[in-house]
This record gives C-alpha cells, structure tokens and sequence, in this order.
C-alpha cells in the first residue's frame, strides 16, 4: 500500500515517528511523510535537508507542505488546503494517517477531497486552544471545534494518547457517529535507545526538557527552583528546550532573568536528551496538558524519578509513590515540595528510578504501540510481525 503520515512539525517525523515508519517500510508498504518546511526556531540546530536524509536512510519519502504550525488565517488555510488537496492526488496514497490539529484537520479534509480512501487521524493532546478561559479564547475554541468536527467526521479511525482527551472529544461530539476509536500508550519509547543509566554523583539535579512556554509549565518549574534553592542551595535546576513562537511561548528575557538569578541554568536546545538525562536524578514536567509526553517516558526508560502535574495525559505515565509524584497544574508550591522530597531522602530517586524503568517497558515500549496502531489500520501483511 501507499502511505502518508502527516505531521506539524518536520522533525517529529524523525524523532517521535520514525520507529512507526520504519515498522510501515518494513511490512512492504511505500511511505511518504509530509510536514512543513523545518521551522529554524524549533530546529534544534539540525541542518537544512537532515529530516529528508534520515528520513531516506529509513526508505521514506519526504514533502513538504505550506502549513503554518500556528495560528488562523482563512485565506492560507483554504490556499493550504487547495495545495494538499493537489499533492494527494499527485501521491494517490492509499492511507493517510494525520497527527497534531492542523494536519488532522486540513489533511483529512484535503485528503477526502482527493479521494483518498482510508483516513486515520491521531490525537496527540488536545491543546489549550480547545479549552481557553477567557472571551477571545473560547471564541478561537469554538472556531477549533467546529474544525475538529469537520475534519475528524472524514475519518475512518481515531487514536488517542489517552483516555482524558478521548472522553473530551467523545463529550463535545467531536467524533462521527461510528467512528473506530483507538486508545494506544502515547507515541512509547525505544527502550534500547534510552538505556538504564546510574544517577550520577554531585548534588541533586532536577532536569525539566520542554518548549519554553506557559503551557509546558516552565514559570513554575522557575518559581518552585528558587523556592527549593532557598533551603537547598545546592539543589541544581536544568532547562532544556528551544524557545518557542506559539503565544504560550516565553520571551528569552524572562528565561535570562532566571538564569541571572541563579534559578535556573538554561541549557538551550538539543536534538539528544540522553546525555541531560545521565547528569540528572529527577525528570520535572510542570505540563498544563499533554496527549503523552514522549520526555516523560524517555526518562523513566532511562531509570530517572518523574515529578508531573495530575492533568490529561501527564497522570497515566506516573505511578504517584511508586514511579514519581503528581501534583496539581500551576502550583509552582506542590511542585516544590515534590521536588523537596528528594533531597529530603536522598535514597528516593534510585528507588523510583528503578520502578519507572520496570513501568515504562510493561507499558511503552515503542515496538508495541506501533504494532498497535498498524494493527487497527490494516496495515500488518500477512505473515510479516
């Protein structure tokens, strides 16, 4: 078969799809990816053309496609629209499997309007556009609402990264009447690619990797270090990230005034979490809201404690007691106690390391969620695992 997996941001086909396009190559389908061209401020310092070439050594093709990542504007959506609507006649593939809201939306709506025949659409958090609180917001709401519905009522089949976001969609009848429905562990993780690794010596690390934005939860990873820093001053507190230009997003300013305050040490972005990772003992992701957060189960694979927030797709991956602590969103006060009870046992975080290692491969391992969702496409040849 010919298959085309869209997503919003081109390196993501690489770093959180590759292992499910290879799995797609492997079972003798011919795959195209598509995404926008490589945004330069989210890149990550990869080089022009270095998603195509890891993406040929997989034996998949890449496109490009007009899509901005945020924001909407009618007139380029519809010419956006018009031009993947052209491309999928071009490429007649016979499955489209879209993820992230603008290619869910648009690329299932393209697709249709091109005729092509099996339509999937995978849901990887359901953003904070679907829930805003205040006026302007809830009217951007409705309007991504509306388009959720129109795109997704053009799909044969739904995953979802977890069961919060699929009893949202399923609530506001966002879903068409019959629509297979699939829940599957996040995107999962190569458990041979993030090893055990022993915490390392020196004072306590907390390490936080995410996009530098409100909706990630980085203001209160920063308040809740200088918090922590007041008592513990030999507590240290890693960011890792590229900044980001979605509204959420912080202005480099802000991030220097923590740093300058000694709060934070920002460690820009990196295209390898592994070596952060080995230099931390605790993994923090303060999230306002995720579909599965791929960091999170890096670092539990990689045998490291995790302090999450108790929000959509955060919860699951944490056993509180056992794995790590959940606390509530926006509490940069819960966050800090959480955190300060590492320092209070020092024991604590090999302990939990060591469960969420054991957790993450019973659950996530990245080989069998992929069997999973091409199981529910129809896409595993007969005599071929």
């Amino acid at each position: 078969m010919k298959i085309a997996v869209f997503g919003g941001f081109a390196p993501s086909l690489v770093r959180f799809r590759g292992t499910m396009l290879q799995a797609m190559v492997t079972q003798g389908h011919q795959v195209t990816a598509l995404a926008p061209e490589v945004d330069p401020v989210l890149s990550l310092g990869e080089e022009p053309g270095a998603v195509q070439a890891d993406l040929a050594a997989m034996g998949v093709a890449f496109r490009a496609v007009p899509l901005g990542r945020t924001g909407l504007n009618p007139v380029a959506d519809l010419r956006c629209l018009r031009a993947l609507a052209a491309l999928f006649r071009e490429l007649r593939p016979d499955v489209l499997l879209s993820y992230t809201i603008k290619p869910v939306i648009y690329g299932t709506l393209a697709a249709a309007w091109a005729g092509v025949p099996h339509r999937y659409a995978m849901i990887t958090g359901a953003g904070s556009a679907l829930e805003a609180r205040d006026v302007p917001g809830k009217a951007l709401a409705w309007v991504a609402r509306a388009l959720y519905r129109l795109g997704l009522a053009r799909t044969e089949g739904v995953f979802f990264q977890n069961p919060d976001n699929r009893a949202f969609f399923e609530s506001h009848r966002l879903l068409a009447p019959g629509c297979r429905v699939t829940l599957i562990n996040g995107s999962g993780v190569d458990l041979a690619q993030f090893a055990p690794a022993p915490l390392p010596p020196g004072p306590t690390t907390f390490l936080m990797v995410a996009r530098v934005s409100r909706d990630k939860g980085v203001p209160e990873f920063a308040e809740a270090a200088r918090r922590v820093r007041a008592r513990h001053p030999e507590a240290r507190f890693v960011l890792v990230g590229p900044f980001d230009s979605n509204p959420s997003g912080l202005p480099r300013e802000l991030v220097g005034q923590w740093v300058r305050e000694g709060s934070l040490d920002y460690r820009g972005a990196t295209q390898d979490v592994r070596p952060f990772l080995a230099e931390a003992h605790v993994f923090v992701l303060p999230s306002h809201g995720e579909g599965t957060p791929r960091s999170v189960l890096e670092a539990m694979a990689c045998a490291r404690a995790v302090v999450t927030t108790d929000v959509p797709g955060c919860r699951e991956t944490v056993i509180p007691g056992q794995t790590g602590f959940l606390v509530p969103a926006e509490d940069a006060g819960a966050l800090a106690q959480a955190m300060e009870r590492f320092l209070d046992d020092p024991g604590l975080a090999a302990r939990m390391g060591v469960a969420g290692r054991i957790y993450a491969a019973a659950k996530y391992d990245v080989h069998q969620v992929n069997a999973v969702i091409l199981s529910a496409m129809g896409l595993v040849a007969a005599g071929r695992t």
